[in-house]
């Protein structure tokens, strides 16, 4: 992925509220295939991870990514933003 396209993802990934909480039970199976339900839906999702986590968010960040096959675009503070292009109808057009 080129710095440019992953510029813009970002840009489109600040507007976007999180569509997962990662609590204190970390990454668990159960957490990891909501992750991939989301990501086969939206192909690019936001994650926050709560206060009450221990785990450090890129820590997280690298397991959940390297689970679903997908790409970490960003991490600031605790929101972690994933991309996955989805092969059979995508919905995201990279310049």
């Amino acid at each position: 992925m080129t710095s440019k396209q992953r510029a813009y993802l970002k840009s489109l990934a600040m507007t976007m509220e999180p569509v997962i909480h990662i609590g204190k039970a970390g990454v668990t199976p159960e957490l990891v295939q909501s992750v991939e339900e989301a990501i086969e839906k939206r192909e690019l999702i936001k994650l926050a991870v709560l206060k009450n986590c221990m785990e450090d968010p890129r820590q997280i960040a690298e397991q959940i990514s390297s689970r679903t096959r997908s790409e970490t675009i960003q991490i600031i503070g605790k929101k972690i933003v994933l991309y996955r292009k989805n092969r059979d109808k995508p919905g995201i057009m990279l310049p």
